[in-house]
């Protein structure tokens, strides 16, 4: 038979062992710790010579199966899951910096990643170099011997900004450091982020996966792809573990030391979440770009940002990178803060609240929220605009979420 296609490996992958009651769906072991039958094999498995379960603060049955889905359909060399997509942030990060080092990375960053790279780690003496990241030249010269990775989010959100991937990964790979990339905002189906360099790839997996905003939930995927030879922090365990060093740092020692990993029962609500992800993303797709098209004209929408649009200055560049429906997502400029607030206190339908792919559509005023405790200067060096809204697009029809905006934004 031949290779089986993405949407049957995410319902067909094996469990690691036979389940005693021959389950269809992987039960959730709420547990904390686990017999063996002798003391060697307790040595073994503690030691790290056995695939054998310990402790479900490093590892556990029924969210080692969910990364093994997710490991399945991406070609990944390791998956790691977290409790939140800023576990899975903080936890790379405390595996590639050290003391002394630098980031590249744009200022067009969801809000508290950028508090983590200016603040967490400048207290730690890690250096954060904000930079335009669709100026290739800027980035490059930003780059030094103490450049420990380049990251990004792939579609910055709120702003919508684009960068060539390929030519960042050409890039970081002359200077010999690692691509690093957020990639929420799309689902795995529309993006493959090996094929465009990324050797670590970041997912809140609250977002699409979990299936209606069901649970919190982080991933670190690691391809593989990146020689840690010519890392300063992580080359003297390459020489055991080779293209597994960067998994071998976090899963042998920041991952268990830091305690966030993913719990059993969030596993297994985000495994079945899987399983509808790209139908529900299909759907939702469609709709944001039918909506982003339709409202266009409304009176009072100064501007409508999605890079699906055509008219979009990252049309292009994104129809190349994610295909012609880029995510789920999309932001629309009103006259004034005054004239967001007024809007979102007059919706009906669309719920006022955060996070992104729920069910339902939300809306947010990202300047008061989001970024409410940053400075005015720091928001306007992030390009964070008071009279900007953002709508993560649900399962309803396109023709009522126009409704719902179209009366709200009426005086």
């Amino acid at each position: 038979m031949e290779e089986i296609g993405f949407e049957s490996k995410i319902l067909h992958t094996p469990f690691e062992k036979k389940d005693a009651y021959n389950s269809l769906s992987m039960p959730v072991y709420y547990t904390a710790a686990y017999e063996f039958d002798t003391a060697e094999a307790m040595e073994e498995a503690f030691c790290g010579r056995t695939t054998d379960h310990a402790y479900s603060r490093i590892t556990n049955p029924t969210v080692q199966y969910f990364e093994d889905r997710i490991q399945a359909i991406t070609g990944a060399l390791s998956v790691t899951a977290f409790n939140s997509g800023m576990a899975a942030i903080s936890n790379m990060l405390m595996t590639i910096a050290s003391s002394g080092c630098n980031i590249i990375t744009s200022p067009h960053l969801f809000g508290n990643t950028y508090s983590m790279m200016k603040s967490t780690l400048g207290d730690f003496n890690v250096e954060t170099r904000f930079c335009d990241l669709t100026n290739l030249k800027e980035t490059e010269n930003a780059i030094d011997e103490n450049t420990c990775a380049i990251f990004l989010e792939v579609i910055t959100n709120p702003q919508m900004e684009v960068a060539d991937l390929k030519a960042l990964a050409s890039i970081c790979h002359k200077k010999g450091i690692p691509l690093i990339a957020d990639t929420t905002i799309l689902p795995f189906h529309i993006f493959k982020a090996k094929d465009f360099g990324v050797d670590i790839e970041i997912v809140s997996s609250t977002k699409y996966i979990s299936g209606g905003a069901t649970s919190l939930g982080g991933l670190v995927l690691d391809y593989g792809t990146f020689d840690w030879n010519k890392s300063k922090k992580l080359s003297g365990m390459s020489k055991q573990y080779g293209n597994k060093t960067f998994t071998a740092k976090l899963r042998k020692e920041i991952h268990r030391n830091l305690g966030a990993y993913m719990t059993p029962q969030a596993a297994y609500m985000q495994t079945l979440g899987l399983e509808t992800m790209e139908v529900r993303f299909n759907r939702q797709a469609s709709t944001c770009l039918d909506l982003a098209e339709r409202i266009k004209s409304l009176d009072g929408i100064e501007r409508v940002n999605y890079t699906g649009l055509k008219d979009n200055p990252y049309y292009k560049l994104s129809t190349e990178q994610f295909g012609s429906k880029p995510g789920a997502m999309f932001t629309f400029d009103l006259t004034s803060r005054d004239a967001c607030f007024s809007f979102m206190n007059k919706l009906k339908l669309i719920r006022r609240a955060t996070n992104l792919f729920d069910n339902k559509t939300l809306a947010i005023h990202p300047a008061s929220t989001i970024f409410g405790t940053f400075t005015e200067e720091q928001r306007k060096s992030m390009d964070i605009s008071q009279k900007t809204i953002r709508l993560s697009v649900g399962l309803e029809s396109a023709h009522d979420l126009y409704n719902d905006i179209k009366q709200a934004l009426a005086r």
